[in-house]
């Protein structure tokens, strides 16, 4: 981490244009991200005069959310005040796990101001988890941290290596099939079903193992689910049981998610009771 009285180095994240991606420097792959808002920490990294980070807002504050093939652009949103004005923001640097990192430079960052002495500066990154030259560990899937570095037209300035933080999760499938279909009312109905996510390593989705998973059901003409039973995921991210059939409706699997992967819901298998 540069801090202010260093000289701008060789750009070795950047690409043309307002969007960095993140490179996994030593790995050569990118990820894709969604962050999470939060007031900004003013952990006491460095600093002069009466400069303040006021609030970082990363994706909207939407949960993180990252696949395999799909490009997701991240905005990172900062707001600061002085009593001078702001001047600039040198650089927004997202840092995970070692040795992930990624840094919008001050060209690449556009500033609006709010007030003589508040400005919000923004710009966006980049996450491609198919720009892939080498390995990227599912460990990247963890909480990142933002940092800043603000100037103040009095030439005050404020670094912060962890002015927010946010979640890099790994995004996550679930589907259903209730069968047979139609079914005798009173008879066995089997539900079946797998959840998975992705895995950075080879880019492809795999079953996520020995998780709770609730199996729930909706009247055909209701719209609220009601949850029947949780059972667990197997080995291999599978999901099996079986219910008795007694009216019409629609049959889903629903998983409440985990600090690494988000919660997703299967869409409603409907089944016909005879």
């Amino acid at each position: 981490m540069r801090n202010a009285h260093h000289t701008r180095t060789t750009r070795t994240t950047r690409t043309t244009g307002r969007a960095t991606r993140l490179a996994l420097l030593g790995t050569g792959i990118a990820l894709a991200v969604t962050g999470v808002s939060a007031t900004a920490v003013q952990a006491a990294d460095g600093g002069s005069g009466n400069i303040t980070i006021d609030k970082v807002v990363i994706n909207g504050g939407k949960p993180v959310v990252v696949g395999t093939t799909n490009v997701v652009s991240a905005k990172v949103s900062m707001t600061a005040s002085d009593n001078s004005g702001i001047a600039r923001t040198r650089y927004l640097s997202a840092m995970g796990p070692k040795p992930n990192y990624a840094q919008i430079w001050d060209d690449e960052i556009t500033c609006v101001k709010v007030s003589a002495t508040t400005s919000t500066c923004s710009g966006t990154l980049t996450f491609d988890p198919q720009a892939s030259t080498g390995f990227v560990n599912n460990k990247a899937a963890a909480t990142w941290d933002l940092g800043v570095l603000v100037s103040a037209n009095d030439a005050d300035f404020i670094h912060r290596d962890a002015a927010t933080r946010f979640k890099v999760q790994r995004y996550s499938k679930l589907t259903v099939n209730a069968a047979p279909e139609p079914v005798k009312k009173g008879k066995t109905l089997t539900v079946t079903g797998k959840l998975s996510r992705a895995n950075w390593e080879d880019n492809k989705y795999h079953g996520y193992a020995t998780q709770s998973v609730k199996l729930q059901f909706r009247k055909k003409n209701s719209s609220t689910y009601t949850t029947v039973k949780t059972i667990r995921s197997s080995s291999t991210g599978a999901l099996k049981t079986t219910v008795k059939a007694s009216v019409d409706g629609y049959w889903r699997y629903s998983f409440a998610g985990t600090a690494t992967t988000p919660a997703v819901s299967a869409a409603g298998d409907f089944v016909d009771v005879k």
